[in-house]
């Protein structure tokens, strides 16, 4: 890893750039594979699913047969691990629920706000190099409890055309409502438009590599939501002395394996404590059955020493990490001047992999520094907020004069007709 010793203010931009590609390198390549699945549809997603997964498909539908058999296949230990993180997923998404909104603005005009389901969305599921069925927890979960009424899934199959046993009992038990074996851009692309067997969404959820961000961003011009950006994972770890370099190491590489464009940094106001941390991921990256993957995100990844507090805090804010550990003796400090981070884990015994998969909380969240601006995905992901308002004879005499005024100032004289007939209808 690059360890850097008291980097100035000016550097941190370069310091702390992700090993990603910009929209640029990639979106031509988007936009071509779009424009063929927009014209061509099934065939051209299928000839897509033969050239990058190496697999054939007649039917790219999964068939109730086959999440029969997944379900059969499954161990009754990983079941019961599942609906664990099902049930805290669960729990904490309900909690997030909130009431009507009602208030009498002035006397006879009534507003108030109410939430309404997104109607039908799309979640994405990557299964290359590793099946992440526990996304499908996050997705589907709050996207039941909203009430969506279409949850579709889109996960690549492997060169035998099947989907991972795991990913299918999750989605059955999660209430996905169909399950299609395309992965990658024209996976998004099926979904942003509709072809003759997946249907058009409203919103597309979910993670992936590179292509599928872009792909998600290109979406957005063609009238699709989306989550937000969220591309290869990242984590940043502040720790001082009180920390544990093992309980450190090993978080670093649980991100660290997830592809090598992840990126992992480390901050520390502690130099001896950054060498503990280093030997300690030396010695456990060689038991990783993904060590060629790690060792390639670690090569991106920095071990950065600051002096101060403060100077951390402002280097974890320009960074806005996606998951950000928190291992100090002061964490009130930190913890109150936290501005931008997708999840935060505080603690010795809070890895972010309990954040991934049975804590509660969601973990499709922000990645490549937009925790500056998004949320983690949470149930107002799949909600939109619609105001109403009821306006009485009395509500219109109140506030009708001012909207006459206004409309006539902005030169909209039919906005103000509107308002004029009902207050002379009144006299």
């Amino acid at each position: 890893m690059n360890k850097i010793y008291n980097p100035n203010s000016e550097d941190w931009k370069t310091i702390l750039m992700r090993p990603t590609q910009t929209v640029a390198d990639i979106e031509d390549t988007v936009n071509g594979i779009f424009k063929e699945v927009q014209e061509g549809g099934d065939a051209v997603i299928n000839n897509y699913t033969q050239k990058f997964d190496g697999v054939t498909l007649t039917c790219n539908v999964v068939a109730l047969e086959e999440i029969n058999s997944a379900v059969a296949t499954v161990s009754e230990d990983l079941k019961k691990a599942i609906q664990l993180a099902k049930a805290n997923i669960e729990i904490f998404h309900k909690a997030q629920k909130t009431t009507k909104v009602e208030v009498e603005t002035a006397t006879g005009v009534q507003c108030w706000q109410e939430k309404r389901p997104i109607q039908k969305v799309g979640l994405y599921i990557p299964g290359g190099t590793a099946p992440l069925f526990s996304t499908i927890l996050m997705l589907a979960i709050p996207a039941n409890i909203a009430g969506c009424e279409e949850i579709i899934l889109c996960t690549p199959p492997d060169k035998e055309g099947n989907v991972h046993p795991a990913i299918l009992y999750t989605a059955n038990l999660c209430g996905v409502t169909k399950i299609f074996k395309v992965g990658g851009i024209q996976a998004i692309a099926g979904m942003t438009f509709g072809t003759e067997t997946i249907p058009q969404v409203y919103k597309i959820f979910g993670p992936g590599n590179q292509y599928v961000t872009v792909a998600k961003q290109i979406a957005t011009k063609h009238g699709v939501a989306i989550d937000m950006p969220a591309g290869p994972s990242e984590l940043l770890v502040m720790a001082d002395d009180s920390a544990n370099a093992a309980f450190v190491a090993s978080d670093l590489l649980s991100q660290a394996e997830h592809g090598i464009d992840s990126q992992v940094i480390l901050v520390s106001t502690s130099k001896e404590f950054i060498l503990k941390v280093e030997i300690e991921i030396t010695k456990q990256i060689n038991d990783l059955p993904r060590k060629n993957i790690a060792e390639k995100a670690i090569a991106n990844s920095k071990l950065i020493f600051v002096e101060k507090d403060q100077t951390a805090i402002d280097l974890i804010n320009e960074y806005g990490p996606e998951h950000y550990i928190l291992c100090v003796t002061n964490e009130d400090l930190f913890i109150n001047q936290i501005k931008n981070a997708g999840s935060v884990f505080i603690g010795n015994y809070t890895p972010e992999s309990a954040g991934d998969y049975a804590s509660g909380t969601n973990h499709t969240l922000p990645t490549n520094g937009y925790a500056k601006q998004y949320s983690g995905v949470n149930l107002d992901s799949f909600l939109k907020s619609m105001t109403f308002q009821k306006i009485a004879p009395k509500g219109i005499q109140e506030i009708g004069k001012a909207i006459e005024l206004m409309a006539e100032a902005e030169g909209l004289q039919a906005h103000k007709n509107a308002v004029s007939l009902r207050l002379k209808s009144l006299e």
